[in-house]
């Protein structure tokens, strides 16, 4: 029990520690990302901080098994290194005792993944695109700020004015520049949003200002002054949150449609939590480390045979989305392929050791 308790907490303290830095990285890189359509107008500033706590089950499902794999590794390793192993073993620890203590933070792990799997990640991607459609319908005024040229439509539109009325419904001295061909220049004293609710649209109307039209550095130009011009507003492009509405959909929906695309995605969601104890049973014999060698030589190979595999989700999946590969036997396929790959390098080297370990006894 004492043995247990110590391996547990070296391996669950580590993937703590791993997961958080994984996490960390994933989550600055997609924050950049928003930033930067919250910088080109496509998505409102305040709304950032939401879209990231939405979206963090998400990450967690796919960062967490990394997680839990390294840490194997490394805190395994690290009593290979310490020479702990050899003493274990020589209290008569075996290799199928060590795989029985992994197995068990490995099923708290995988329960914990699986929830996020089918429930909590289906519902942040639900709320994240219930966003995503607030940001396409809304108004380019929220994202407006006084006194800064702010790109939208791609940087087809770029918009400067000094500055917005309390209520965010009106804009004072206004500059607005359409590139295009040709390009069209307007200044204005007021601007207004204005919804025709016969067509759905929206438009730009613009009073007492002077439009300029023609082609950057030819004569050929035209100046309009004019007392009301309306502007037509196009729908801003916000990027869409995940590769398929089903990820947006509950497990309960999943179950009860037939079509491609759940089968595909209600695969995926259980393929998570089945790849944390899939990797666990291959992490034990991959940790095992000859002081000599240095506790990272495995590490490497290790890491790239976990890409491989979930590489192969990934593919088989799109796929299968694609109506290339049958959904059944689906995503278990690739699971069958590296359960018969860990029970490989479990029995291969372990046996090899056994066996040499038993001769040297003996004589």
């Amino acid at each position: 029990m004492i043995v247990y308790r110590y391996l547990s907490r070296e391996v669950l303290v580590t993937m703590l520690a791993v997961s958080t830095t994984l996490l960390l990285i994933i989550m600055s890189g997609r924050f950049v990302k928003y930033l930067a359509d919250a910088a080109s107008g496509k998505i409102a500033v305040d709304v950032l901080f939401t879209i990231m706590a939405y979206r963090l089950p998400g990450f967690l499902e796919l960062v967490v098994p990394l997680g839990f794999f390294i840490a194997i590794l490394l805190a395994y390793g690290r009593l290979y290194m310490d020479s702990e192993m050899v003493v274990l073993s020589a209290c008569g620890m075996s290799q199928k005792q060590l795989l029985f203590i992994t197995a068990i933070p490995a099923v708290v792990v995988a329960l914990i993944v699986g929830a996020m799997s089918l429930w909590v990640s289906p519902w942040g991607a639900a709320q994240t695109e219930k966003l995503f459609a607030e940001q396409r319908s809304r108004s380019e005024f929220t994202t407006l700020r006084p006194g800064h040229f702010q790109p939208f439509n791609g940087g087809k539109v770029v918009t400067y004015v000094e500055s917005i009325s309390d209520n965010r419904s009106q804009l004072n001295q206004l500059f607005l520049t359409q590139v295009g061909t040709p390009t069209a220049v307007a200044i204005a004293e007021v601007g207004k949003q204005r919804h025709n609710s016969e067509y759905d649209e929206r438009y730009l109307e613009l009073h007492n200002g002077i439009r300029y039209q023609g082609r950057p550095g030819s004569a050929d130009y035209q100046i309009t002054e004019f007392e009301q011009l309306a502007q037509h507003i196009p729908e801003p492009d916000v990027s869409a949150a995940y590769n398929s509405e089903a990820d947006a959909r509950s497990t309960r929906e999943l179950l009860k449609d037939d079509s491609i695309s759940a089968r595909a995605t209600l695969q995926w969601r259980l393929s998570m939590p089945l790849l944390v104890l899939v990797v666990a049973f291959m992490s034990v014999p991959l940790s095992r480390t000859n002081p000599r060698q240095g506790r990272y030589l495995k590490m490497l190979p290790a890491i790239l045979l976990y890409l491989f595999y979930l590489a192969g989700l990934s593919s088989v999946r799109s796929e299968m989305e694609a109506g290339n590969f049958p959904i059944m036997p689906g995503l278990w396929v690739v699971h069958g392929v590296f359960i018969v790959i860990a029970w490989l390098v479990f029995v291969g080297p372990t046996n090899v050791f056994t066996r040499r370990g038993g001769k040297r006894a003996k004589a």
